[in-house]
């Protein structure tokens, strides 16, 4: 499936769903959470969770021919309130110039210790 992204984590295979799929010139890239890159534990600060996911999401979306600077959609689930407000200025940071559309839920995340997940539609260049 070459119109598709895939990490090789297992829960890719046991749910069915791919990192990206590109979609000619849209990219959905699938939620992510924070895991730290080197020990795949997730930090206790939200704020760092935002930053690994959106260091991940920069990964796949350089993968597919694009970047966070051609974000057009976010979706941001955290757990709690204390998340909200520690994620809130790491998104700030990094949206700035960019401006996408934004989505911002408190829920509950499917997986223990996160804290931050966030999923990302972005464009690309045909050119």
């Amino acid at each position: 499936m070459k119109n598709r992204i895939f990490t090789g984590a297992p829960s890719e295979a046991l749910a069915g769903y791919a990192k990206a799929v590109i979609d000619g010139t849209t990219i959905h890239v699938s939620g992510t959470t924070g895991r730290d890159p080197l020990t795949n534990l997730f930090p206790e600060d939200p704020g760092q969770q935002a930053r690994n996911a959106l260091a991940s999401i920069q990964a796949t979306l350089r993968e597919a021919g694009s970047s966070l600077a051609d974000a057009v959609v976010s979706r941001v689930y955290v757990s709690d309130p204390e998340a909200a407000a520690a994620v809130t200025p790491v998104l700030g940071e990094v949206f700035a110039d960019i401006r996408p559309t934004s989505t911002f839920l408190i829920c509950q995340i499917p997986a223990p210790g996160a804290r931050v997940e966030i999923e990302i539609t972005a464009s690309r260049s045909t050119a």
